[in-house]
């Protein structure tokens, strides 16, 4: 019978089925960082057990750690603890972790994929909801709840109702200046922020194949800005050869092995999805969000809706959020003075990220009304990013690159957009104080982020020589 690349893996991982309630999943990859684990770890020990196989299991903290100074004690007190909870529990139960200042620390889901932990045909979760970013290897990952979290640290399994199947095909090819960020923007401005509730979605097409990994982890870590449970993309040789000779990637005959059943992991063709959308490549353009959830989105030459063009039952949210944006139905977001630009998250805080403002900006200057936060995603990234010069040229543009963490992404750290103030970021969530109270969050690309940087304003990059 025909089956779609979620239903493969799915299906492979089933230990059983409850009647007429959900699966109970084997977890073959289970990632943890320090804000969702205290209170599972704490369930686990009252319980009296153990974690089953601490060995399929990797933390790393990420979501509370300042990004200066980390080499200092954390100065916030719940944040501190948080940390310093993570490491005890870890050696408590033989948990690898990559804490503070070791060379493999950083946002969770920016250093599975860099250290070859996150493989083709793994179930993969993690207390956070963006772990729909290792999808891109053609994984079935997705965020859990800190329950769930302590299901899996003591039995390696969880219960989990299956989804039903969405296709999106991105046929064509991107227009130069475009990004794979500009793309997942727009496929949510399409689909609305509710639009794939209730699915997991498979992404598909010539412009999905085009991507590079960075830029497929970047669509898939989107997927559940849509509503989406996750998102996924077939591996294939551009897979293939960003997993080879990672850190903890199969070595020579087992990577062998291995490929041999990734090449099988594709949906077959006459495979039946529960909901198909198509869109052209040509029709993106670079985006920006201009409102508080990732689906109101516009090109940046295009204007707000009006509220005519806004549905009945959406008005009053849609008028809400325009006061608190301090925008105006019909407006022209282009030309907009901007105080902020955070180039990082587990969305755009890869190496490929920062090669693209950096090779944006050399022999230019920061706007004298900007504030910019570069901040990588991982030590490996930082490292990378001074042996490849990135560093001297941001700093010489008036850049500077800070240490990793989730940063401004969602504020639960000292990084926080000052109430009122504009910022262009390239994070993933723009909702009512996500960057900090009163903050008012655009989500862009890595390249449009530079682009204001260096105009102080909203702008389309491709104007920008």
């Amino acid at each position: 019978m025909a089956k779609t690349l979620f239903d493969k893996i799915w299906d492979a991982h089933v230990v059983t089925e409850i009647e007429n309630g959900p699966s109970v999943l084997y977890i073959d990859k289970h990632l943890v960082h320090e804000v969702t684990s205290p209170q599972a770890f704490g369930g686990i020990d009252k319980r009296g057990i153990s974690v089953f196989r601490p060995q399929n299991t990797v933390a790393t903290p990420d979501h509370n750690v300042p990004t200066i100074d980390q080499h200092l004690t954390i100065k916030d007190e719940l944040s501190r603890f948080q940390v310093n909870k993570l490491t005890t529990n870890c050696e408590k139960h033989g948990i690898t972790l990559y804490g503070l200042n070791h060379p493999f620390q950083g946002v969770v889901h920016v250093i599975g994929p860099q250290l070859g932990l996150t493989l083709p045909g793994m179930t993969i979760v993690c207390g956070d909801s963006h772990t729909s970013t290792h999808g891109a290897f053609g994984s079935v990952a997705f965020g859990i709840g800190t329950s769930e979290v302590e299901m899996v640290l003591a039995t390696q399994c969880v219960l989990q109702p299956k989804p039903k199947k969405m296709r999106i095909s991105i046929q064509g090819e991107l227009e130069p200046g475009v990004t794979a960020k500009d793309m997942i923007l727009y496929i949510i401005s399409k689909i609305t922020a509710s639009g794939g509730t209730g699915y997991f979605v498979e992404f598909a097409g010539s412009a999905i194949r085009a991507l590079s990994m960075e830029g497929r982890m970047t669509v898939c870590n989107m997927s559940i800005e849509m509503g989406a449970r996750g998102g996924l993309i077939a591996p294939d040789e551009t897979t293939f050869a960003y997993v080879k000779d990672k850190e903890f990637s199969p070595k020579g005959d087992e990577f062998d092995h291995k490929l041999a059943h990734w090449k099988t992991l594709f949906s077959d063709d006459d495979a039946k999805f529960d909901r198909e959308l198509t869109f052209d490549a040509a029709d993106i353009e670079p985006m920006i969000t201009y409102g508080t959830n990732p689906g109101m989105g516009t090109k940046i030459v295009s204007n707000i809706p009006e509220l005519n063009d806004i549905k009945d039952s959406e008005k009053l949210s849609f008028e809400k959020s325009m006061n608190y944006m301090g925008f105006k139905a019909g407006e022209k977001l282009e030309g907009k003075e901007i105080d902020y630009v955070f180039v990082g998250s587990c969305t755009n805080g890869r190496i490929e990220d920062l090669r693209e403002v950096a090779s944006f900006v050399k022999g230019k200057k920061k706007a004298a009304n900007i504030t910019a936060w570069i901040v990588p995603g991982s030590k490996q990234v930082e490292k990378q990013a001074y042996e490849e010069g990135l560093v001297d040229i941001l700093e010489e543009a008036g850049f500077k690159l800070r240490q990793p963490g989730c940063s401004a992404c969602l504020a639960m750290n000292e990084d926080k957009i000052p109430a009122g103030k504009y910022a262009v970021s390239t994070s993933n969530r723009n909702f009512e104080g996500r960057q900090g109270p009163g903050s008012r969050t655009m989500l862009a690309s890595p390249r449009t982020a530079a682009a204001v940087a260096v105009t102080g304003k909203i702008i389309d990059p491709r104007k920008v020589l």
